[in-house]
């Protein structure tokens, strides 16, 4: 299904079975990181903490010059992670981009705070483990930040790249 989006320059695209993103301008790849989505598994379903398939974009970027390992909560820096005090929690850290869609079945994206956001998860990453955020290192998410803008598209798709 297209996407009513318009495509800016750059785009990212997430496999969940490499459990890996990849920043694109056109067809060159820029970079590429791994990521955590859900241990729920994948949909959109509203409470489900699954991470959705479709086309969206980043409508809102958080953590402009935050510190790494800046927490938030509900996208306002409420202090800095302390590991030694908290291990299990899932914490949302250091950048946050907020997605949107216009497909149909994914209009809930925005409101289910789907984000791409650092984790105090870390060793997890690379392995379905988030409750349907797309999960990177604080590391990656700060050196990610930077190349995407608002508007920039994003594909989820359940197949590996080619």
């Amino acid at each position: 299904m297209k996407s009513d989006f318009t495509h800016t320059p750059k785009h990212l695209e997430v496999s969940v079975p490499a459990q890996e993103v990849r920043l694109y301008a056109g067809e060159e790849l820029l970079m590429s990181f791994p990521v955590s989505t859900s241990k729920f598994g994948l949909g959109s379903e509203e409470g489900s903490n699954k991470t959705p398939l479709g086309t969206f974009r980043i409508c809102e970027k958080y953590g402009t010059n935050a510190p790494k390992g800046t927490i938030f909560k509900g996208r306002k820096p409420e202090g800095i992670w302390n590991p030694e005090k908290d291990l299990q929690s899932d914490q949302v850290l250091t950048r946050i981009f907020r997605l949107e869609s216009k497909e149909r079945g994914l209009e809930n994206t925005y409101l289910r705070y789907i984000y791409f956001h650092g984790t105090n998860q870390e060793s997890r990453i690379g392995s379905p483990a988030s409750h349907g955020c797309i999960r990177l290192s604080n590391r990656d998410i700060i050196s990610l930040y930077p190349q995407v803008s608002v508007g920039t598209t994003v594909h989820i798709f359940n197949h590996p790249f080619s």
